[in-house]
């Protein structure tokens, strides 16, 4: 088997861009942070409903839409913590 280093020089190159950093990358902290604030605001929104309506001061409809809303965001959270969970216990199963 005849390896010559150009050729092994040019799939370097060519696998190279395949490994930069894409220019989003680095809107990968704000994004997230934006995604943990909106998070909290829509728990805040649904407990501010949920005050209301025992209240009196907003509708029935209201209030199970509001639940609805932080059902779904807790349900996302919850699931992007067992990813987050699960990629870091695979990592520690990775040989050294």
């Amino acid at each position: 088997m005849d390896i010559r280093a150009s050729l092994a020089a040019q799939s370097y190159a060519a696998a190279k861009p395949a490994t930069k950093a894409s220019e989003n990358s680095a809107q990968t902290g704000p994004g997230f942070a934006n995604l943990a604030q909106d998070f909290a605001e829509a728990l805040r929104d649904s407990e501010k409903v949920a005050m209301q309506s025992m209240t009196g001061g907003a509708d029935p409809h209201s209030l199970v839409q509001a639940l609805a809303q932080t059902e779904l965001a807790v349900e996302t959270a919850v699931t992007v913590r067992d990813k987050v969970v699960e990629a870091y216990q695979e990592i520690l199963r990775m040989p050294v």
